[in-house]
């Protein structure tokens, strides 16, 4: 097996990446004054995040396979990046929860309960560091394997034809 250190650096990326969109979301005022946005504007940080993939890969194929990669090479790829993210989710949850966006969970928490859609125990119970940390392990899997597949799929060298 190859070296994964193509793969470490952008697992890194993608968590700067992620640091970063939210803390843009924060200056954006979707944490606060326009936290009733916020549903939506999160949803466009998979342009990023494909982005980061698709980036990551083409640079393992052109870098690591000398600009031949199988599906198979780019699924393995992809598939370390997200174990990676995954396990470093935990960290950027926190960092973002503490010193990024600490309002965040109190107003999520008051716009839920005051549009009816949850009791204030059941916003408490689900808008928390904890809950989150929980959402971003079971995520992070789901959502990078996704992404793998099809990224994989298309960086992936077509194979060339024997002469």
């Amino acid at each position: 097996m190859k070296s994964i250190v193509t793969e470490i650096k952008w697992a890194l990326t993608f968590v700067v990446m992620t640091l970063l969109w939210m803390l843009m979301e924060k200056l954006g005022g979707f944490h606060s004054e326009r936290i009733s946005y916020h549903a939506i504007v999160t949803n466009f940080i998979a342009i990023p995040a494909i982005l980061v993939y698709v980036l990551a890969l083409r640079e393992k194929k052109q870098k690591d396979f000398t600009g031949t990669m199988s599906f198979k090479q780019g699924l393995i790829s992809g598939l370390i990046i997200t174990a990676i993210v995954t396990v470093l989710s935990p960290v950027t949850q926190y960092i973002t929860s503490v010193y990024i966006t600490p309002e965040f969970f109190p107003n999520v928490i008051a716009l839920t309960v005051k549009e009816g859609k949850m009791t204030f125990q059941e916003a408490t119970d689900y808008f928390n560091l904890s809950s989150y940390i929980i959402q971003g392990l079971i995520g992070a899997p789901i959502m990078g394997t996704i992404t793998t597949l099809i990224v994989a799929f298309f960086v992936k060298s077509k194979p060339q034809p024997v002469e």
